[in-house]
């Protein structure tokens, strides 16, 4: 090399390294804000200073992220899909309705990324009549599943959920029935009662033709869980199922079915509340079943959200799944978002929840449709949506302070908590951190963010919510 090339070489080398630290130095956090008091919903804010100090600023509360120690990895925040949702979105006129799912679902802007959906196998309870897949005059049997057909779906549910997979073609979807066809049950009866012994193979076989009849339109199933709510007999359409009824399912007739058909659809057991931790585990400890099972699934009606790592540490190599959680109407932004931001999307993730999804993605303003006698007659839908009229409601906002920013494949990392600064922290796979800070009392409150050994101050009203990027 000569002489001239060795002294051009050294300024251009000096030059780059002057260029990164100044760009290093005017980095800054992103901050979106959610305080109901001020009627702030889900904001961008001015910039929070990038981490400048190593001194504590006097007595306030420190959060110190560590990215070293990693826990599970995210699969998405959401919603249920129900029938009714797709019921009252797809009267929406085009246009509206393109502009509202790409709102929901697109990744860019100030669109809110929502990245799992829960639809149901047949009716929930919020569909406007029960249906299952294979429906037989009274009396009559169908053990070859013939008359299989995915029915009423075709018009709303399916329809809209191949619009929503062009605007985003990554989102995963979970499958939950409500009831099996009545046809199966012991009470030939679509609320309550238990599946048939003799219909468990058949039953098994109608999951398998669901995830078959759905991959035609397009549409992968991510999972299944085995029932919705299975100590929970009063709703319209319901099923009542025992711990040692689903081992006995899973074990010798869902799980080989899949296995057969060659299905990678997850299996995942219970999908009830928090107050039954025995539930999963039992099913678990058992191992000819659990070989079958990716993981457990709960809702938050009853017990507390920290249950979820009993079940986690009893098997660690099981996955956990928070799979749903309503808002009553008419709805509560002060109370709500605070609550729900605790307890499902900190409480849930530190848990080792994989997905975070409340409960109806969108209603009409008279909380419709729902099933006669056992549909929930005031379920708050994410969205209310009139004639032509969209309305955000507490869920929506709450959804958007995860599903933004920690994107499907980021993973939980370390960060301490407190009691007045509930928190969960992220690392997402194109390298940037998340942080959601709740600030549960009344009063405004400052506190560090420290992160690779320099700290950030930070102000945050009380009862608000933010999320921090950087």
């Amino acid at each position: 090399m000569s002489l001239t090339s060795k002294r051009l070489s050294f300024p251009f080398a000096f030059v780059l390294f002057v260029f990164t630290v100044n760009a290093q130095s005017k980095k800054s956090i992103n901050v979106w804000l959610t305080d109901p008091a001020k009627s702030v919903f889900f904001q961008e804010q001015q910039p929070a200073s990038f981490f400048t100090t190593k001194k504590d600023a006097g007595s306030n509360f420190t959060i110190r992220i560590n990215d070293t120690p990693r826990y599970q990895t995210i699969d998405g925040f959401g919603f249920s899909f129900t029938g009714g949702s797709a019921q009252n979105i797809i009267k929406l006129p085009a246009k509206k309705r393109t502009a509202l799912l790409k709102e929901l679902f697109a990744t860019n802007n100030k669109n809110i990324g929502i990245s799992y959906l829960r639809v149901s196998i047949g009716a929930s309870d919020l569909n406007d009549h029960v249906f299952s897949y294979d429906d037989l005059p009274n009396g009559e049997k169908d053990p070859e599943l013939t008359h299989f057909d995915l029915g009423p779906d075709k018009k709303d549910v399916i329809p809209v959920l191949q619009e929503i997979l062009k605007i985003n073609p990554k989102l995963k979807i979970m499958g939950s029935p409500w009831s099996p066809p009545v046809w199966m049950k012991d009470n030939n009866n679509v609320r309550g009662g238990k599946l048939l012994p003799q219909y468990y193979s058949v039953y098994a076989k109608y999951f398998v033709k669901y995830i078959h009849a759905m991959r035609k339109y397009g549409i992968r199933i991510d999972a299944v869980t085995v029932q919705n709510e299975p100590l929970h007999p009063g709703n319209t359409p319901s099923l009542y199922m025992t711990a040692p009824e689903q081992t006995e399912f899973v074990k010798n007739h869902l799980g080989p079915a899949f296995r057969k058909a060659h299905i990678d659809t997850r299996i995942i057991v219970y999908d009830h509340n928090a107050d039954r931790p025995d539930y999963p585990i039992s099913i678990l400890n058992d191992t000819a079943a659990r070989k079958y099972i990716d993981g457990s699934a709960f809702h938050l009606y009853a017990g507390t959200i920290d249950a979820l790592s009993l079940v986690h540490n009893a098997h660690p190599d099981k996955h956990l799944y928070f799979t749903e959680q309503w808002i009553g109407a008419p709805g509560d932004f002060a109370g709500d978002i605070p609550w729900h931001i605790e307890n499902l999307i900190i409480g849930g993730t530190r848990n080792w929840c994989r997905t975070v999804l409340e409960w109806n993605l969108a209603s009409d303003p008279q909380y419709r449709p729902h099933t006669d006698n056992g549909g929930c007659v005031n379920c708050l839908g994410a969205v209310t949506i009139g004639d032509s009229t969209v309305i955000r409601n507490p869920a929506y906002y709450i959804v958007a302070h995860a599903s933004k920013f920690a994107r499907p494949g980021s993973v939980r990392i370390a960060s301490n908590t407190s009691a007045e600064l509930p928190n969960t922290a992220f690392r997402t796979p194109d390298g940037r951190t998340v942080l959601i800070v709740l600030n549960t009392t009344k009063a405004n409150k400052t506190f560090n963010i420290q992160y690779k050994g320099k700290l950030s101050k930070i102000e945050l009203n009380g009862r608000a919510v933010a999320t921090y990027i950087w």
